[in-house]
């Protein structure tokens, strides 16, 4: 009879207990023994080719590290058992304790023999992982409130680091006794003082209402993190407010995201007391009202932030598809067909902004320093050209995107901000446009209504492609992985050719930013008028169609999908003879921008560095990845030239006369300089000049008479000068 007095050995009904309590405990025992038994048992890999125990030598080698934690995979737990899981599934708050205590036990088993001082085994924290299909903010209903729930959304906040008590000491100020070893419920649920002491013995002084206060020195805490969680920008319906959950993390699930990180996480969907309290007592109208959060269990963090949560995962099939798609000779044009197909023309930038979905390749060097692959696009010019349709499709056809216009985003708006959390008056930080955009593309429509301060603000952003944070006590980094495509008019409205280089409006430290500046005019041509119009009616008149306009062009949701699967699977780099051919044609940019320099009064807006000799080769590499290439070769470097060509380096030479057809060598483009200066010295605004008296003063100086005409010709064009025709007569227009 030795044993019958030892707690745990022997137990019996017969005594006249509560039996409903006892079946209760006695059902704990065994969910906490089958607990063990899995994480002792669970084994990957067969008989015959050797197999290991999964979450044994994982506790043991998390333990004998100090870190006190293991991730338990859903399906592991379900294939052993299945009634285990649907615990887990359906009543979390119950049975992960015994699911921890159980981790503890076999930790204690495993770890054998420790240390003297480490004689004590420490608390093990479990944290569930399922691959099961997530769920939306916007499913969560009453049904679902204390069950496990699985969630994908971006991260926008997140407080600093606190303290919470698990377990509490509590002592009466009047008769001075300690309750010690309170237990506090997990999560953001707080623990009620008793108002009276239970202590209290017949003869003493009777203790105060309200006599307990919480001793410090004997309570056990844990450290918490309240984040906030906004629903991924492609689950918002259209025209709705993106809609926020508050998450609650714990222990080692502290400080495991930053905001901007896309995660999916898994946690127990649970409820606590809103509103407060009124002054005068209890807020009537606020009992039985609850507001919910998420207790975290699990996060999985998106870290390549490639955007395969916005496509979902490509089966072998459609990989199959891709890659044949990829291999195609003409899938370059073809994507670039694809690109907003109701948009006549344009033909180059199209070209320009498939290359910018697809970016090149992040390189992290051997000093620690990285490399953007991501490129910047600069659109410039007249309105009506389309800009913001443009700006509107890229927004839907990338993986991930952010569109915002210029007037209505404050510094803060894009990179991030600091703030007051109304709740528990503690500073916590939010990310802006680029970094909710971190592995995509951000759209800045009217880039040139923004403040400067605020452009200044994001050329951290662009360049190295980190946010960093410096207010209020919070120090931090946050990640922008995010190609920028802007949208501007110029400064006079429309683009004037006679200021030139006065166009553009923007400091060179942001433009040198940009890989590629096309500047878009709205040329009057009658021919081109004609097609443009007949493109607009066919589009508005029916949308059969339009589908026949486009057809046999790459249909945006594969479009969207083969941008995803090229950007996660591959990141290519220059070939070493791309490589030399590049440098050579390098310098000869920088000698060509250094003559007009030379030529011109002032510096050009648009200055060639060596950023514009990496702009090249993100374009290079992003044409390789668009075949899913493992290296850029030297047609890529030559298209990618061309592109440079036609983009930056024409805009950089903007307002000069590099374009007159017969005059190509540099004397010759010398004289027609000297003719266009001398002749607008001779013309005063609104005055009348016989044509042929200024043609002949010209040809006395020994000047070509084509070359004059050349020069009259382009500045009527460009609207410096009018032609009266009746009178030969030539005015300054105002």
């Amino acid at each position: 009879m030795s044993g019958f007095d030892d707690p745990g050995i022997f137990y019996s009904d017969s005594f006249g207990g509560d039996s409903q309590g006892d079946e209760g405990t006695v059902k704990r025992t065994q969910v906490k023994k089958r607990f063990k038994e899995f994480l002792r048992q669970f084994r990957v890999g067969t008989d015959r080719t050797g197999f290991t125990f999964k979450y044994r030598d994982e506790l043991k080698r998390r333990y004998t590290l100090g870190q006190y934690w293991v991730e338990v995979e859903m399906e592991d737990l379900s294939s052993f058992d299945e009634d285990l899981a649907d615990c887990i599934y359906k009543q979390p708050t119950e049975h992960l304790p015994l699911l921890e205590e159980a981790a503890q036990e076999v930790a204690d088993e495993v770890t054998r023999p420790r240390p003297v001082e480490e004689e004590a085994v420490q608390e093990v924290q479990v944290m569930l992982k399922s691959d099961s299909n997530p769920a939306n903010i916007r499913s969560l209903k009453s049904e679902q409130v204390c069950r496990l729930v699985k969630i994908p959304g971006i991260v926008v906040s997140s407080s600093a680091v606190r303290a919470k008590a698990v377990r509490m000491a509590l002592q009466c100020r009047g008769c001075r006794s300690v309750m010690s070893n309170i237990a506090v419920r997990p999560g953001l649920e707080g623990y009620s003082l008793p108002r009276k002491c239970n202590t209290e013995q017949p003869g003493r002084v009777k203790c105060p209402v309200d006599p307990y206060f919480i001793v410090p020195d004997k309570c056990v805490c844990v450290d918490y993190q309240t984040l906030k969680l906004q629903e991924a920008p492609d689950a918002v319906p259209h025209g709705e407010m993106p809609r926020h959950l508050q998450l609650y993390c714990d222990r080692y699930l502290c400080d495991r995201v930053v905001p901007g990180n896309r995660v999916t996480v898994m946690g127990i969907y649970s409820i606590r007391k809103a509103g407060k309290t009124s002054s005068k007592g209890r807020d009537r109208a606020g009992v039985g009202l609850r507001s919910s959060y998420l207790r975290v269990v699990g996060i999985q963090v998106d870290t390549e932030g490639a955007g395969r949560s916005a496509v979902g995962t490509v089966s072998p099939q459609e990989e199959e598809e891709l890659r044949a798609l990829a291999a195609s000779p003409g899938v370059y044009e073809s994507v670039a067909r694809s690109i907003a197909p109701s948009i006549y023309g344009s033909q180059d930038l199209k070209k320009a902004i498939a290359c910018l979905l697809f970016g090149g390749s992040r390189k992290r060097l051997p000093d620690g320093l990285t490399r953007r692959g991501d490129i910047n696009l600069l659109m410039l010019g007249d309105p009506g050209t389309a800009k913001s349709q443009l700006l509107k499709f890229v927004e839907r056809c990338s993986p991930i995107g952010v569109y915002t216009s210029g007037k209505g985003s404050s510094a803060a708006g894009l990179t991030a901000s600091v703030m007051r959390d109304p709740v528990s008056r503690s500073f916590v930080m939010e990310g802006g446009a680029m970094v909710l955009a971190d592995g995509g593309v951000v759209c800045i429509d009217e880039f040139d209504k923004m403040r400067e301060d605020d452009r200044v603000a994001i050329h951290e952003a662009m360049e190295q492609q980190t946010i960093s944070i410096a207010k209020a006590g919070i120090t931090t980094t946050l990640n922008s992985r995010c190609s920028v495509l802007a949208a501007a008019n110029s400064v006079f409205g429309r683009w004037d050719e006679t200021k030139g280089e006065e166009n553009i409006d923007f400091m060179p430290t942001i433009l040198s930013r940009f890989d590629m500046i096309f500047i878009i005019k709205d040329e009057h041509n009658e021919q081109r008028d004609m097609t443009l119009a007949r493109h607009v009616m066919n589009v508005h008149l029916s949308a059969l169609t339009q589908t026949q306009s486009v057809e046999g062009e790459i249909e945006l949701s594969r479009l969207k999908k083969f941008i995803a699967f090229a950007r996660t699977k591959c990141g290519p780099r220059l070939s070493a003879e791309a490589a030399e051919k590049l440098k050579n044609r390098y310098v000869l940019m920088r000698s060509g921008a250094r003559e007009h320099e030379r030529e011109s009064v002032k510096r050009p807006s648009i200055p060639i560095t060596v950023r514009q000799l990496e702009a090249v080769v993100r374009i290079a590499e992003a044409l390789a990845k668009m075949r899913l290439q493992p290296f850029a070769g030297e047609s890529e470097v030559d298209e990618a030239l061309r592109l440079f060509q036609v983009s930056t380096l024409d805009a950089a030479l903007s307002g000069s006369l590099s374009g007159v057809e017969g005059f190509t060598t540099q004397e010759d483009q010398e004289m027609l300089s000297r003719i266009e200066k001398q002749l607008k010295r001779r013309f005063a605004i609104g005055s009348q000049v016989s044509e042929h008296s200024i043609v002949q003063d010209f040809i006395k100086q020994k000047y070509p008479e084509q070359a004059i005409y050349k020069v009259l010709h382009l500045m009527m064009r460009r609207g410096e000068i009018q032609h009266r025709l009746q009178r030969k007569v030539l005015y300054r227009v105002k």
